[in-house]
């Protein structure tokens, strides 16, 4: 502390000196740079202050002003005075324009310019008369024009009826149902429809270099509507290519002819109304319109714009229910705003109506260009999902040698949904670019750059996740087994005869949960540390976390680690019938900790791996049925032999039993002898899945041949008796697998395996 006193009165001193001697020479001190004299000065007398209160402090006199060198002269002394105390420069912040009074002011101002716009609108006649000035009058100038218009709209109308036959025959070919080989078809029409807008273009040009070549009022006019005309047919053309009012063979969204040709002349309406309109405010910004009377016909123009969007989407909302609707198979998004197409439509177009109003009374320059690039992107998402469905559908009809997509994704149809994926992000950041950074300005165009280049690398790191997952799942799908709704149908419908999945199959659901944790946890944690998170802590956290809940949840860890060795020891599949002792039933799925089984009569019994415990398995690779019939006691047992192998012959040659039946169906001889009868026993082999069916044909055949034959049942009284073995009543009730078998009576053995 004694050093820094002393410091401090050093350095006072040598400002006092300084300041003394430049005094005595009459010539200020020279400030630092960046600094201007009366800041250095007031930095001075503030240093001096402060010090010398700090010495009074501690009991120490501050050296006086008079405190000069002994050189210097008496009248120096006289001159100098104690230095003024700081003064404190309050600032008071910048405040901005009241938005409510800057809105109030703007309503006001164009209020009272629409007289003047009505004026400058009224003035644009007279300017059209250039005959002093050795030009056209005026209705001559707008009887020429207006011939060169209808004579470039005629001339794409009459080119398009000329190669009509020709149009037909593409059409003709260009349906989905003819693959990839229709999309060069779909070129041809496209080309032959822009020929008519070439045709435009051409005479609009010719005209424009024949009759409007100098720089008055009139030329300049006429060039910009016939460039109008132009831009006007040119944006139509988008529509016709995908609407094909007159050839409905080559149409691109699902929209019927009635519907289709009045949208398409809706639109044009539409589009000449906004082309009208532009050119109009391009004149009145020519002719020197004040900024108040542009800011009125603003106003004017969103109101007609408002009016003119809201008449297409009531007047055209079947055809745009129809049209979103075709595209919900790979966009659902769009499917569901087509079914609800007039609460979100009309609130979109008032809401892009409402902010140009907003932007024209308030003087704001972005919101007209940002409303425009909003609504062209949203059209241009629109027409993507079209053209993008359209290839796809005939990609797909390529691949699969039909129109619909079919139940199993095919690459096209991945391929597709991760573009998609992509165009959606690319303008989603385009639309929030143009209203958070230039009409709401809530941040400046480097705060945006800066969130933008930050956030980039973590978008595209969530994009290739999402494009892995969906390349994993697409090559995981043909080994998924059947979903348990079509099981469930399957056994509605009466198909018992369908096998159990394969172990990869059973094994896929398991793996592919087990992807999808993992891309979302390293995609999720590369994006955080791309946004500057340290994500060790968090990698901590859950390594903690997980610890707690293996030592906290014996049971359930059990139960995992029970899982993992029945599947790794394949004990059971999906689709097959097991007995776990405390269930049976058919196995419709698991998960990490349990397993699902469906018994026959429909209960779902859900049970932890750790309580299975021993598992019988009817499903696995072959089955052997044994039945018993009693027989009279002289019936020919050689006889009967042979006759029953004529019916398992007879068997393997059915289409729907012969790939099922492993060895025929036989006799395998007499398993008892009672009083009256003698008791056979028959047997086959065939695959699990329902060999009841084959029990029931073979005795279905016997019950028909064998009286004929001379073979006689014995007859407990008028009672038939029939001993079964290890196939149960309830195989044949079209089970997909047989349930187990029910203990067997003394006289009738269990099948042998």
């Amino acid at each position: 502390m004694n050093a820094f006193r002393t410091l401090a009165l050093a350095l006072t001193l040598a400002l006092g000196l300084c300041v003394s001697a430049q005094a005595q020479t009459q010539t200020p001190p020279a400030p630092p740079a960046g600094l201007s004299q009366e800041q250095f000065d007031s930095l001075v007398d503030s240093i001096s202050n402060s010090v010398s209160e700090k010495l009074k402090a501690e009991g120490a006199h501050a050296p006086a002003p008079a405190a000069a060198p002994a050189a210097a002269p008496a009248e120096s002394k006289s001159k100098s005075k104690a230095p003024p105390p700081p003064k404190i420069v309050r600032v008071e912040p910048k405040k901005g324009p009241d938005p409510f009074a800057a809105l109030i002011d703007g309503t006001v101002k164009v209020v009272n310019a629409l007289p003047t716009l009505g004026t400058e609108l009224g003035r644009i006649p007279g300017l059209l008369n250039q005959q002093a000035a050795g030009g056209r009058g005026a209705s001559t100038f707008l009887l020429l024009l207006c011939a060169v218009g209808v004579v470039a709209v005629a001339a794409e109308a009459i080119l398009r009826l000329l190669l009509h036959g020709f149009r037909a025959r593409l059409a003709a070919n260009a349906g989905p149902e003819h693959g990839v080989r229709s999309i060069a078809h779909l070129v041809g029409l496209a080309i032959l429809d822009g020929l008519g807008v070439l045709a435009v273009w051409l005479i609009c040009n010719a005209a424009t270099g024949a009759w409007f070549t100098g720089t008055t009022g009139q030329d300049k006019l006429a060039a910009a509507v016939l460039a109008g005309i132009f831009s006007w047919r040119l944006y139509v053309l988008l529509f016709r290519v995908i609407l094909q009012p007159e050839l409905p063979a080559a149409r691109l969204c699902a929209v019927d002819d009635r519907q289709a040709k009045s949208m398409y002349l809706r639109i044009s309406v539409v589009m000449l109304v906004i082309v009208l309109m532009r050119i109009l405010g391009q004149v009145l910004v020519a002719i020197r319109t004040p900024a108040d009377a542009l800011a009125a016909f603003q106003v004017v123009g969103g109101g007609l714009y408002l009016a003119v969007f809201l008449w297409l989407a009531y007047r055209s909302r079947v055809a745009a229910q129809q049209w979103f609707g075709g595209l919900r198979e790979l966009a659902p998004v769009i499917g569901a705003l087509g079914r609800r197409w007039i609460p979100i439509a009309p609130l979109f177009f008032i809401a892009l109506g409402v902010t140009l109003i907003y932007g024209a009374v308030s003087g704001s320059v972005h919101v007209g260009s940002a409303m425009v690039l909003t609504l062209n992107l949203v059209v241009g998402v629109l027409v993507f999902e079209t053209l993008m469905q359209a290839f796809v559908r005939r990609l797909d009809s390529q691949l699969a040698g039909k129109t619909p997509a079919g139940n199993t994704p095919k690459l096209p149809d991945v391929v597709a949904r991760c573009i998609r994926v992509a165009v959606l992000i690319g303008v989603a950041v385009m639309i929030a670019e143009s209203w958070v950074v230039n009409v709401l300005g809530l941040v400046n165009v480097s705060e945006w750059a800066q969130l933008t280049n930050s956030s980039r690398t973590a978008g595209v790191t969530l994009f290739v996740a999402f494009v892995a997952w969906e390349l994993f799942k697409y090559m995981t799908e043909p080994y998924m087994g059947p979903k348990a709704k079509d099981a469930a149908q399957a056994i509605a419908d009466g198909d018992a005869a369908a096998g159990p999945a394969s172990r990869l199959s059973t094994m896929m659901p398991l793996m592919r949960r087990t992807a999808a944790v993992l891309i979302i946890l390293i995609a999720v944690m590369i994006a955080l540390q791309d946004f500057g998170i340290n994500i060790t802590p968090l990698i901590a956290g859950a390594s903690v976390f997980g610890i707690a809940i293996s030592f906290g949840s014996q049971t359930l860890v059990k139960d995992i680690v029970s899982g993992l060795f029945y599947l790794s020891d394949d004990a059971f599949r999906v689709g097959e019938y097991i007995d776990c002792g405390k269930a049976k039933g058919t196995v419709e799925g698991f998960t990490l900790r349990s397993i699902k089984l469906r018994h026959q009569n429909g209960q779902v019994h859900t049970i932890p791996f750790g309580q299975l415990g021993q598992i019988t398995n009817f499903s696995r690779d072959w089955i052997t049925t044994k039945f018993n019939l009693r027989f009279a006691r002289d019936t020919d047992i050689e006889k009967l032999r042979k006759a029953s192998k004529k019916i398992g012959a007879d068997m393997m040659e059915m289409p729907a039993l012969a790939d099922q039946i492993l060895a025929p169906f036989k006799m395998q001889g007499v398993a008892d002898i009672t009083g009256n009868a003698i008791v056979v026993r028959f047997k086959f082999t065939a695959r699990p899945g329902n060999p009841a069916a084959i029990q029931r044909e073979a005795m279905k055949r016997m019950f028909s041949t064998f009286p004929a034959l001379g073979f006689e049942f014995a007859k407990d009284g008028a009672n038939v008796v029939v001993h079964t073995g290890p196939a149960s009543s309830d195989a044949s009730e079209g089970m997909p697998t047989p349930p187990p078998p029910a203990p067997a009576p003394a006289n009738v053995p269990v099948a042998a395996s």
